[in-house]
Formats: structure tokens, sequence, C-alpha cells
């Protein structure tokens, strides 16, 4: 939903033009999918969504399902990537405050690279290269691979003929913007977590109350940051080394090798952490999951689904494993 009036008139000019820009442009883009189906005025099945593989592969994420970590076995990372596990922890805080500042001092939307940028060696973006330095940088940052941050991206932004991410991409039924489609409450809780690369960023531009949350009056500028790509791409990558470092405190093991650690990550930047906790471990609740899978496909579809599979649960995990087992392929962005 758009912001209130006073939220918008909050911010500057040209972010105001940005918001009210991604809005009309989400509303016209669902108009013309649903057209495109011949699907504009049937309400049960017009959330439906065009990806809805039958099959229920992913080997390598199923092998994580009650796949604790052995006691007394060292939990050291094997995947050979450059992950958080094989530096300093302190070197993140560091890097999010300096790459925040460059941006701070710069914050026109991503075309090219800064001055001193990282190279994005290793890394195949095609109608997406500007992003490249960007991903390289949050690699760096995090430990998380950048053609896992990609295919993360390309997973969750909508795209032009040509490849190209939308960054004013917007989910009708959430309030899921950006790249990263960033539902609101996420995006200001990853403002208030120190190390953040939004945190640096809300606490250079006095976003943040004493307190380290962010300020009602600043909030509408917050989200509108959304739909900047370098935010969007810093982001994803803090919200998955965040997830999987909590995931293998839990007792599961992710970064076992890259397939599962960026099908892992986006696991929980869907889901959030503790669905993504229940859906590896115990599994989620039926209630939850016939919720969770009908807000994806829509109702009528996750009826179906759901009277296919026998109950819910089943469903929702096969359209989930399916679809990352479809779009989370990170070698496709391996150079």
């Amino acid at each position: 939903m758009i912001a209130r009036a006073d939220q918008l008139a909050a911010l500057t000019p040209a972010k105001r033009a940005e918001v009210i820009l991604a809005e009309a442009q989400s509303q016209l883009t669902t108009r013309l999918w649903r057209a495109a189906l011949g699907d504009t005025d049937r309400k049960d099945d017009r959330d439906a969504s065009p990806f809805s593989p039958n099959g229920m592969k992913m080997d390598s994420l199923l092998e994580l399902l009650g796949n604790p970590s052995t006691p007394g076995v060292s939990s050291t990372c094997s995947c050979h990537c450059a992950c958080g596990c094989h530096s300093d922890s302190t070197r993140s805080n560091g890097d999010a405050r300096e790459q925040a500042e460059a941006f701070a001092a710069s914050p026109a939307a991503l075309v090219a690279a800064p001055a001193g940028a990282v190279a994005a060696g290793g890394l195949q973006l095609g109608a997406n290269a500007r992003y490249g330095w960007a991903f390289a940088g949050a690699a760096q940052r995090t430990g998380i691979p950048a053609p896992a941050l990609a295919a993360i991206v390309d997973a969750e932004a909508a795209k032009s003929h040509d490849g190209s991410w939308n960054t004013l991409s917007r989910n009708p039924r959430s309030s899921a913007a950006g790249l990263g489609q960033f539902l609101s409450g996420t995006w200001q809780d990853l403002a208030q977590t120190q190390g953040t690369w939004l945190n640096a960023i809300a606490s250079q531009r006095g976003w943040l109350d004493a307190g380290g949350k962010v300020a009602p009056a600043a909030r509408a500028e917050l989200l509108a940051l959304r739909y900047d790509p370098q935010a969007s791409i810093a982001s994803v990558a803090d919200m998955a080394k965040l997830n999987l470092d909590k995931l293998e405190k839990s007792g599961i093991r992710v970064r076992t090798d890259s397939e599962t650690l960026a099908k892992a990550a986006y696991l929980s930047h869907h889901l959030g952490f503790g669905d993504a906790r229940k859906f590896l471990g115990a599994g989620i609740e039926s209630g939850r999951a016939r919720m969770l899978l009908a807000a994806q496909i829509g109702e009528s579809a996750a009826d179906q689904r759901i009277a296919n599979a026998g109950n819910a649960v089943q469903a929702h995990r096969q359209w989930l494993l399916g679809f990352i087992e479809r779009r989370i392929q990170p070698e496709k962005f391996s150079a």
C-alpha cells in the first residue's frame, strides 16, 4: 500500500516521486500480467503464481532436514567460500560503516561503480552487470558468495523482457518492495540491527533515536530506500548472514556447500528465520503452512495443491522446495 499523505510529505521531492512511481508501476504490472493470463475478473485465481512446479526436488536442501551438527564434531565451515567463519567476525561492522558513508555521500540510484569499488570478479550478471560491484562489495563484507546473493535477488525482483531487474519492484499483496522484496517491518528491523549496512546509514542520517530505534518521522524515508539497488543488495547480504549464523547456532548445518548455503539463505529470506527453522526441523504447523501457501499462489491454487498433496504442510513444502530448486541456482551467476 502506498505511503500515507503525511509520510509522503516527509520525503524529499525525488524520493516522493520514486515511491509514487513504484506503486503505479506495481499496479500496472499486476493488471497487465492478469490480462495476459486472461484472468481479470475471477477473484479466486487472480493471485495465482506463474511459478508452480509439480515435483519436489533439491536434495541438497532436503539433506538439511533433521541434520543437526554432530556433538563433539567441529562445525567449521567446509564450503570453501568467503563466509564470515573464515575471517575476523568484527570486520563486517567497520566495512558496513565505510560502505554506508560512501553511499550517503552520493545516494543517487546505483548505475556505475564509485571510485575504489571492488571489482565483480567471478560473477556473471548479464543485463544486470551494472550491479556487479555492489554484489562484490556485499560478498566481501559479509562472506556470502556473490552468486548466492545474485540468485536471491533474481528470485525476488520483477524483471523486464531482457532479464534486467526492476529496482521499483513492489508486491501488490504485501508491503514487500525493491530488489530484495523487503517487508516494511523487516527493513526497519535491519536498520535497527547493529553491524548492518542499513544500520550504519540510518545512524549517519539521524534516523535512529537515542535507543537505536527508527524515529517515526524518518520511517517513510527509510522505507523509500528499499528502492535503491545498493541498499537492497547490501541488505540481502546482511539478512543472509544473520539468518545463516542463527541456523548454524540452532544446530542446522547450512554451510556445507555453496548450493546449500544459497538455498538455505533464500529459504530464510523468504520465510523469515522462525518459519525457516521450523521448516528445516519439525515442520511448520498446518494452519500456518496453508496461510503461507495461499499468500504465495492464491486461495484457489492453494486449495487444489492441498487436495492433491493430502495436507497443507506437504503441499506448502512441495511448492516451496520446487520453487527454490528452479529459481535458486547460484551457478548461473558464476563466471
